[in-house]
């Protein structure tokens, strides 16, 4: 049986048809500050969905792209009065730490946006030649109407798409758009801005075709598997796709993977409301396993809230894990790390693998079981949580 997922773009979940060395992107961080419970969530799927792959014998190619140009960083730099490359590894340095203490897999490639302006002017040349841009007031323009299945992803009304992106970056009211959905793909910078030189006049990148560039450039034309947060899906993956496929004349991923995202108690979880739940932090409470083991509860492609109380219940319980595998030598085969297989193989069905292994674990400490003190160390290693 062939492992599953849902695809966005089909709205289905389907069976991955994969060859031996599997390509991955996913969007990374524009690190402009910590690295939040969205994010831990977000990579802990793309790290489960790998760690899985490799099982079945697959090996894995991850690219995760560093945003460390865009409309968010440089005024968050502006704000703190320092360069945004400062800021960009500041964020990076702590993000990477939160990730290793999480045990999600590195990246094999982590371009960053800075240094892949190369490819990006030279994709925008290509889609100038081939006639899907304009230029209005030194600002260079993808036109929406040069790619008839722009939505083909997100699968949203225009209006819908219009009002999204007016929410996530875009500017669908700018009279110098041809289009509300036309997106930007060359700017002129501000005076405080970075800018480089280009045939569109000195400038720095949209936000959109960093992410096509840099993949292309790792990756080739089309990725096996592309994924990022759901609040990606549109504008950005949309914008990815029609910048792509129109140079290319290819699928730009085969399969689109998206993680939910994350409220905290009853509100949207955001940096304007100030009430994001850091990573960082949360390693001063309890256990980075027991983060991995709460996020687990939540099923990956569902939005869900974080509770406070949540986070001393999954301590209690990786406590219960550890007590249970008492340090023995894994034992890879069983009813229990079969379970887990299957319910990886189930569009990543992490709160039955939870159940699983906190049951095994309850009967291993009533029954004092060695051989299933083994089983369990083996199948909680398979989802990234490390009992010896």
């Amino acid at each position: 049986m062939a492992m599953r997922l849902y695809d966005t773009a089909r709205q289905e979940i389907v069976d991955l048809e994969l060859n031996d060395h599997v390509q991955m992107y996913v969007c990374g961080i524009t690190p402009y500050d910590s690295t939040h419970l969205g994010h831990a969530a977000t990579y802990l799927t793309y790290d489960l969905i790998i760690r899985r792959l490799e099982d079945r014998g697959h090996t894995v190619e991850l690219v995760r792209n560093v945003t460390d140009v865009d409309d968010s960083i440089l005024p968050k730099a502006r704000e703190l009065g320092i360069d945004f490359l400062e800021l960009a590894e500041s964020e990076m340095d702590r993000f990477n730490q939160d990730l290793e203490a999480l045990n999600t897999r590195p990246a094999n490639l982590e371009p960053r946006a800075t240094e892949s302006i190369a490819g990006m002017i030279e994709l925008i040349g290509s889609l100038e030649s081939s006639g899907h841009t304009y230029t209005t007031d030194g600002i260079t323009y993808f036109d929406v109407e040069t790619f008839t299945s722009f939505g083909k992803l997100s699968h949203l009304t225009t209006d819908e798409m219009v009002a999204l992106a007016r929410e996530r970056g875009g500017s669908p009211d700018d009279p110098r758009q041809r289009n509300p959905l036309d997106f930007v793909l060359w700017q002129p910078s501000a005076d405080d801005e970075p800018r480089w030189d280009s045939p569109f006049g000195p400038g720095r990148p949209g936000w959109h075709i960093e992410c096509s560039a840099m993949s292309m450039d790792a990756l080739g034309t089309t990725i096996d598997i592309h994924g990022g947060g759901g609040d990606l899906i549109f504008p950005h993956h949309e914008c990815e796709i029609a910048q792509s496929e129109s140079v290319t004349g290819e699928p730009f991923s085969r399969y689109w993977v998206h993680a939910g995202l994350v409220a905290y108690q009853g509100t949207k979880m955001s940096k304007s409301l100030g009430n994001l739940v850091f990573v960082s932090d949360l390693r001063q409470q309890i256990d980075p396993r027991a983060i991995r083991l709460a996020l687990m509860a939540h099923r990956y492609r569902f939005d869900f809230e974080w509770f406070d109380e949540e986070a001393q219940r999954a301590q209690s319980d990786l406590e219960l894990l550890v007590r249970a595998g008492g340090g023995a030598d894994p034992v890879n085969h069983g009813q229990l790390i079969d379970e887990v297989r299957d319910a990886l193989d189930d569009d990543l069905d992490t709160p039955r693998i939870r159940t699983a292994l906190l049951t095994a674990a309850q009967s291993i400490e009533d029954h004092a079981d060695p051989l299933s003190s083994g089983c369990l160390i083996a199948a909680a290693s398979l989802c990234g949580i490390e009992l010896r």
